[in-house]
């Protein structure tokens, strides 16, 4: 068996030097990670808005999701990994669970709308699209079980949009909108 030993020059190391940089040291590491990269700018400015419920970085990572589907020249690429990872960026920068939830209907939203205005797609298509919708009803029944109603007529309306789209998708939509209907409804 293989020895479970950590390799020097990890986070440890990195944190116990940081730890000895007096604040403009540690100010100037952070501008040079702001210049280096779109991605590590973008990190910055969601962890620095975490607590806002929307505003700029929600907004900037929701550009991010569309783009993929509806960009504003060409056709859209369908970069599936690049929705998710934008999704996982903004959660782990900022935390914040309505941001989050925020987000993944707008894959969900915007993926619907894709297949419903462009026709069928393909089962890995239909997978992801399902597997943002699971998620977003994890968090709704879960810690952001407060936030359901903001988020109830457009589930509805994703539900009527999915209408006659094959895979089982509008099965697969209709049970779940049904279950969190059933479950968070209270009407």
């Amino acid at each position: 068996m293989k020895n479970a030993t950590k390799k020097p020059g990890g986070w440890s190391a990195v944190r116990q030097q940081l730890a000895a940089w007096e604040k403009p040291a540690l100010l100037a590491l952070l501008k040079d990670l702001y210049e280096a990269a779109d991605e590590n700018r973008d990190f910055i400015h969601a962890r620095c808005q975490a607590g806002e419920c929307g505003g700029e970085a929600l907004e900037k990572y929701r550009g991010k999701i569309v783009e993929q589907f509806f960009p504003a020249r060409g056709d859209g690429k369908l970069k599936l990994g690049e929705v998710r990872k934008a999704i996982r960026d903004y959660r782990k920068a900022t935390g914040n669970l309505p941001g989050t939830a925020e987000l993944l209907m707008t894959y969900v939203e915007n993926g619907t709308r894709f297949t419903h205005e462009y026709g069928d797609m393909d089962e890995r298509f239909y997978d992801s699209v399902e597997s943002a919708l699971d998620e977003l009803a994890v968090l709704l029944r879960g810690e952001a079980r407060g936030i359901y109603p903001k988020f109830r007529d457009r589930l509805a309306r994703v539900e009527q949009m999915a209408d006659g789209i094959g895979w089982g998708f509008h099965d697969f939509v209709g049970d779940v909108v049904g279950q969190l209907e059933e479950e968070l409804g209270g009407r």
